[in-house]
């Protein structure tokens, strides 16, 4: 057979959504694939069921509808504190994974490189190979998860083209403060790069922290590509709706990229979410507190079970350290793949290895999600809680 390309030997598949297919295969709690457990904003249910009737039903202009277009550039622009033209500075994608996507393709040329935080969502990587791109990887050092700022502008001295922030961070729950994102942006600046942000938890974000814009810092719209979608603010995290907003060059570009990758998001589903934007400000208020009951109470059962972990700052994700069970004599030389299996098998809930998440060699690292209901969280904690007789 012929030989398969080089790239695909380069990364694995996506070890979060295997720990879903194995949680599936033993009927576990599954707390390792971030998606919540309710139903949308029933504004959004209403608008879907009578688009299944009434459509539309057949292509979207290809960068998007512009009801939609028009909607998000308009919370947007109020976001950042200025305007986004809808004509020429967003494209409409499948899900903010395409508009990462889509973001590396127009910038990157093969050989380039690009700095990305460690620990990292597991796409950015792949998406920086696949665009021919080489990742470089900065510490976000545990269990506060800060950086050096002199590593970051090494890697541009050494010709990054760009960095990729997820801000709140997945898989760690960091908030980038304003402080930070200048220091950042003006180095970007200095070495003309772009600042890749991710920012799909902008809206669960917990006190006393702030979401801070990157695009919306004085001189910085014209070196910030901002990726975001639709799915964990409104927990519409199937409808695949995203968006990638910047200087009209790199939108441009980006616009030519998704045509080729995806054609276009589905027109139904754009006109059913359009009526996300018309929410009013109680919606994200009432969101915030919704997630920071589910994290206080989902932090309350790690420390029941004896699980040590991060106090995320944003997302909803924690961090958990399970170094006090490597330790026993039953998981002596065990990694955290093994570990993440075990416990779905013998607890019954189900996480992901942290070394998936970091290039540095960590292996005592797990990550759990608390998007849950009050109902399943109660149940995890009952779960988890038999961990705790193993360390007496």
């Amino acid at each position: 057979m012929p030989k398969l390309s080089d790239r695909v030997g380069t990364f694995t598949d996506s070890v979060i959504r295997r720990m879903t297919r194995i949680s599936n295969k033993y009927g576990a709690i599954n707390l390792s694939q971030g998606f919540p457990d309710w139903d949308p904003p029933k504004e959004m249910l209403d608008s879907l069921a009578k688009a299944a009737y009434t459509g539309p039903h057949q292509y979207a202009i290809t960068f998007g509808a512009k009801n939609f277009r028009d909607a998000v550039c308009a919370k947007q622009s109020k976001a950042i504190g200025r305007e986004i033209d809808p004509e020429t500075e967003i494209v409409i994608t499948c899900g903010s994974t395409e508009a990462m996507m889509s973001a590396m393709m127009t910038i990157c040329n093969p050989g380039d490189k690009v700095l990305v935080f460690s620990p990292f969502y597991e796409n950015y990587g792949a998406d920086a190979i696949l665009s021919g791109a080489t990742p470089i990887y900065v510490p976000l050092v545990p269990p506060t998860y800060d950086f050096d700022i002199k590593l970051i502008e090494q890697g541009f001295k050494d010709g990054a083209k760009a960095i990729v922030i997820c801000n709140p961070s997945n898989p760690c729950g960091k908030v980038f403060t304003e402080h930070e994102l200048i220091a950042i942006g003006e180095l970007a600046v200095k070495y003309d790069a772009y600042i890749i942000t991710d920012e799909v938890y902008e809206h669960i974000v917990f006190d006393p922290y702030k979401h801070v814009y990157a695009s919306g810092l004085p001189g910085m719209f014209d070196h910030v590509i901002t990726c975001n979608s639709l799915s964990k603010t409104y927990s519409i995290t199937g409808w695949r709706l995203g968006y990638l907003i910047g200087p009209a060059d790199v939108v441009d570009g980006a616009r030519k990229v998704h045509d080729f990758l995806t054609v276009g998001a589905a027109a139904p589903l754009m006109e059913a979410a359009v009526n996300a934007f018309k929410l009013p400000p109680e919606y994200y208020d009432d969101l915030k507190a919704k997630y920071t009951q589910k994290r206080n109470r989902f932090l309350e059962a790690l420390d029941e079970a004896g699980l040590k972990h991060n106090i995320p700052q944003g997302s909803y994700f924690v961090m958990v350290d399970i170094s006090n069970f490597l330790q026993l004599p039953q998981f002596e030389g065990w990694t955290d793949l093994a570990f993440c299996e075990w416990i779905i098998k013998n607890i019954g809930v189900a996480a992901v290895p942290g070394s998936s998440f970091f290039r540095e060699p960590i292996n005592n690292l797990i990550r759990f999600h608390f998007a849950r209901s009050g109902e399943v969280l109660d149940e995890v904690a009952r779960r988890l809680k038999k961990m705790s007789d193993l360390l007496k």
